[in-house]
């Protein structure tokens, strides 16, 4: 018998009212990512890039943050409610042929694809799957009520729970994730209603429904595992960030990183670290961030999908962005590299440099108070303290290509577009507007004048 195929939505249409944000809830971000991609990723091991997205509120900013998956969203005008929004989508599940859905929220971004194993788990056993975990405070939880078997019974939304209708209140809730057999569910789509309190249709009316209909309905336990919750509040958000945070540091330990003040290090969920790397809190690293064996990354570093070599070092106190930094080179202390930044082996930049859009070379140095933009720096380059390369005219931008073994003297000014030769040397105090020999020097300031000082007695 062939093994049943699932379809996954994602029901990503809210606004989210709480957040007290015009941008789509799904955008919000923990460690430096919507909480739409930490849903997606999870989905991604056994539903690739394969996952229907229901968006409503803010579409077009939530197409414009995944390119990649918009082809299959699917777009709820009305945000009429959960319920409505399966009904929007089910004509893309029925046309995509599968034989279960699975239906998850875009807002819980902690949910794992182990915790989703065990509801796929389900599939063939049963018409209606769902999530459930009992946390400390129930809060806003649809309550789910078992009848005197604990067999499911319901789902009531919070506000719509009544003990004298119900029953007690067990303190079990439903997460919001679901496992849905097509063939069983479609029939009882068009039942929903919304007479209730908030005048939605609600998809955990369905387990009613299935239930008055005869057919297989299961609760799959999950006790106080709280990262099946969604999140609706800035509170949520933070205190989602925190486990997150604790959860990658914490793998990043097991695999081998050596994380020196752990609990002030932010890792994001796209980076990867080698076994044997070392890093050093306070520390963030964001994006698709790369760090070798053997690297080093110290105090109070912000990085930003950059790349780090074996043997590199950033020092204390950088801030880095889309640049590369080869095999044992030096960045820092105080040092800002901005997108476009190679580094090669070897190379240094000190205290107080920015680079910008450049390249230097092998064992290139610019080791203090210097800026190098739209700049080629060739290998054993020297650029001296108070170096700038003036690369914008204000309205163009050009480059500045500096030789191999060139020695730019203290507080030159290379004005763009321009050319230092190899071996070439520039004097301290220079503005260099043309092309420098190889092997050649420069020097270009005005004649000193000494002139008398006379001060005026009182």
């Amino acid at each position: 018998m062939p093994r049943p195929t699932i379809a996954a939505l994602i029901l990503a249409a809210g606004k989210g009212t709480r957040m007290y944000s015009d941008k789509p809830k799904v955008l919000q971000t923990i460690l430096g990512e919507p909480m739409l991609r930490h849903v997606y990723n999870a989905l991604a091991p056994r539903f690739g890039s394969q996952p229907f997205t229901v968006v409503g509120h803010g579409a077009g900013l939530v197409a414009d943050a995944f390119p990649d998956m918009s082809e299959r969203f699917v777009l709820q005008e009305e945000q009429l409610g959960t319920g409505h929004a399966l009904q929007v989508a089910w004509s893309a599940i029925v046309s995509a042929g599968a034989d279960y859905c699975l239906v998850i929220n875009g807002d819980t971004p902690l949910v794992s694809p182990e915790a989703l194993d065990r509801l796929l788990d389900q599939t063939g056993c049963c018409d209606i799957a769902f999530m459930t975990i009992t946390p400390r405070d129930p809060a806003g939880f649809g309550r789910v009520v078992r009848d005197e078997d604990r067999r499911v019974s319901a789902i009531v939304e919070a506000r719509d729970f009544s003990v004298a209708q119900h029953g007690p209140a067990t303190g079990e809730v439903n997460a919001g994730i679901y496992l849905l057999r097509v063939a069983s569910v479609g029939p009882l789509l068009d039942r929903l209603g919304n007479r209730n309190n908030s005048g939605e249709y609600y998809i955990t009316d369905l387990v009613g429904l299935a239930v008055d209909h005869g057919l297989a309905v299961e609760g799959v336990q999950c006790g106080d595992d709280v990262s099946l919750m969604g999140i609706n509040s800035p509170r949520e958000l933070i205190h989602a960030e925190a486990a997150m945070r604790r959860r990658i540091v914490e793998a990043h330990i097991d695999a081998g990183v050596l994380v020196h003040n752990p609990e002030t290090v932010i890792i994001g969920p796209g980076v990867v670290i080698d076994p044997g790397a070392e890093i050093f809190g306070h520390c963030e690293i964001y994006g698709a961030s790369k760090v070798a064996a053997g690297a080093r990354l110290g105090s109070y570093t912000h990085i930003t999908d950059s790349a780090f070599a074996a043997g590199s070092v950033v020092r204390e106190f950088c801030h880095i962005e889309s640049a590369e930094v080869g095999r044992d080179a030096v960045v820092g202390p105080f040092a800002r590299l901005r997108p476009g930044t190679v580094l090669g082996a070897g190379s240094k930049v000190g205290n107080f440099v920015e680079v910008k859009k450049s390249i230097l070379g092998e064992g290139a140095k610019a080791s203090h108070l210097t800026y190098l933009g739209d700049a080629e720096v060739g290998p054993g380059a020297n650029i001296g303290a108070g170096t700038i390369t003036c690369n914008y005219d204000g309205k163009n931008k050009f480059t500045t290509v500096i030789g191999p073994g060139a020695f730019i003297g203290s507080n030159t000014a290379l004005v763009a577009p321009v050319t230092v030769g190899r071996d070439a040397l520039v004097g301290a105090g220079s503005t260099i507007t043309k092309d420098v020999p190889d092997e050649g020097g420069a020097i270009a300031r005005a004649k000193q004048m000494n002139i008398s000082r006379r001060l005026k007695k009182s």
